[in-house]
């Protein structure tokens, strides 16, 4: 995933001020990679590279750990964050049927950003709404009973919010040039 712009600045800058709350040593990489994550919200390629130079050490082993523990993200989150439960129930009906139409749609896998940076997807264990399943979860809104078309309609929804706030912001910006 390309970086947006100053967002290669902030990497540099944070880990450098990590560096300054941890000693360089292999033992703190996890620590490290957390506190990366905390303040960076992922793990993006550029900050392993940079935190595999400061400890000394092969970028393979910073990627390998990162990889190996599910709670690091190497791809940003997405402005939306989707979360598609795979609890029992949910997958009883249907829910790995609804992933595979949001990664259609969405042009990623599970796990993934748009290139946009506009929707993330992940899969998760339960949410507990089991008789609303199969569920997903958009930000903090729960969508119940969600069907392959009604992946579509969710989808709908934030796009066409997503132009009415592009609207709104150029009808701000027109009323401040006049």
């Amino acid at each position: 995933m390309e970086l947006l712009e100053g967002e290669e600045e902030l990497i540099h800058s944070e880990v450098d001020s990590i560096f300054q709350e941890f000693t360089p040593e292999r033992e703190n990489l996890i620590p490290v990679l957390q506190e990366t994550q905390k303040r960076l919200k992922y793990l993006p390629k550029l900050a392993m590279q940079k935190i595999a130079e400061k400890i000394g050490i092969p970028e393979v082993d910073v990627y390998s750990v990162a990889t190996f523990y599910n709670q690091f993200r190497l791809y940003p989150p997405g402005k939306n964050q989707i979360k598609v439960c795979m609890g029992t129930a949910c997958h009883m009906m249907g829910g790995h049927i609804i992933l595979e139409s949001f990664e259609r749609r969405l042009g990623i896998k599970e796990g993934e950003t748009t290139p946009d940076r506009e929707f993330s997807l992940e899969r998760v264990a339960c949410v507990g709404c089991c008789a609303l399943a199969p569920v997903v979860v958009v930000n903090d809104k729960v969508e119940p009973k969600v069907s392959p078309i009604r992946v579509d309609g969710i989808l709908l929804s934030y796009e066409i919010e997503k132009k009415l706030e592009e609207k709104e912001k150029d009808a701000e910006e027109e009323g401040k040039s006049q």
